[in-house]
């Protein structure tokens, strides 16, 4: 069985007015309510808000949280057609402050108030559907469980590197379970970007940009500014290759021991720093000669995709009802088994 992903980015802007057929589908027009008030997420946050924004590592207590997790229910619900069996996670960090909460939170949904009229549909709308379960993993786990269990079917000890937007999280997985011993957090790429900012900022007025949409332009390898287009990429490179010196390097010495090395050989990447080969060559150039640096296709979706696999196995082989939801800092992924009967409501 194939997974399909779907990706938007994490970010809302309360928009309580009308927006009508400004969106092409409904994954770049989700517009939902929380409480009586309407939200514009994702895509149409970007495209549409003034100042969209995710309090990084929110709860389940949080407005933004809530948001994205019933944005990716409504995605979810395109694809899913039986009560819905649902894993999410968080970062080693934080994860035991916030899976009571968010398993609660989620297991409690029954219905989703959005506005379809940014899609041409007709005012707001309910979406009613059923969660049978919900189990809430470190997001670290998600990612070995893919590799493990999804298309690549690794078997063998390696090393996990999980380069997030808000933390870094690193662990040693064998065929008989995670080391503890071996887990590690730090910092994740919003180091890097604020370094590249305060440098940009040296030399050109970057506005008002938030957080968020300078990771954007930091993403793409560039930002216009007063009219003209500035490249990021040494920039970018100079930010990335401190944040690695500064963070993933120490944090892996104090961690990882010879006795660890001995037992591995491959260190994998995940998340959206992998998608940067500024920090894969990083990488290489320290571990040169005894570890081998792995970065699998798509490796923002490794997470969710894992999660998926991990519903899959709760819902008793039932591909029609496992969804897998990460709510990452800077995307959230949407993760579910593809079936014959997949709408086109998602592109």
């Amino acid at each position: 069985m194939k997974i399909k992903s779907i990706s938007f980015p994490s970010v809302v802007e309360g928009y309580n007015t009308s927006l009508i057929n400004v969106a092409k589908d409904q994954l770049n027009g989700l517009k939902i309510q929380d409480n009586g008030d309407d939200y514009i997420i994702g895509n149409l946050a970007l495209s549409e808000g003034r100042n969209p924004h995710k309090a990084i590592n929110s709860s389940p207590d949080e407005v933004d949280y809530r948001l994205l997790a019933k944005a990716g229910i409504v995605i979810a619900a395109n694809f899913v057609k039986e009560p819905m069996v649902i894993t999410t996670g968080f970062p080693f960090s934080n994860i035991n402050i916030n899976k009571i909460a968010a398993r609660d939170y989620l297991s409690g949904l029954d219905s989703i108030a959005f506005d379809s009229r940014t899609i041409g549909g007709r005012d707001h709308q309910t979406l009613q559907f059923a969660v049978n379960r919900v189990d809430v993993i470190p997001e670290l786990i998600g990612g070995i469980i893919a590799i493990r269990g999804g298309e690549h079917q690794r078997t063998g000890n390696f090393f996990m590197v999980s380069l997030g937007y808000g933390t870094v999280e690193i662990g040693l997985s064998t065929d008989g379970g995670i080391i503890q011993r071996t887990e590690g957090s730090g910092p994740g790429l919003r180091y890097a970007i604020d370094l590249a900012k305060k440098d940009l900022m040296q030399n050109y007025y970057v506005g008002l940009r938030t957080e968020h949409q300078f990771d954007i332009a930091f993403q793409r390898g560039n930002i216009m500014v007063n009219r003209k287009r500035i490249d990021l990429s040494e920039i970018r490179k100079h930010a990335l290759s401190h944040y690695y010196k500064d963070v993933i390097s120490p944090l892996i010495r104090n961690t990882w021991d010879d006795d660890d090395f001995s037992k591995a050989n491959t260190i994998i990447l995940i998340g959206g720093g992998a998608q940067y080969p500024e920090i894969a060559e990083c990488f290489s150039e320290e571990f040169s000669g005894f570890a081998n640096i792995e970065v699998p296709d798509n490796p923002t979706t490794i997470a969710s995709r894992g999660f998926c696999i991990r519903s899959l196995n709760l819902a008793g082989g039932n591909s029609d009802a496992a969804v897998g939801i990460d709510i990452g800092n800077a995307h959230t992924t949407v993760s579910v088994f593809e079936k014959e009967y997949d709408t086109t409501i998602i592109e």
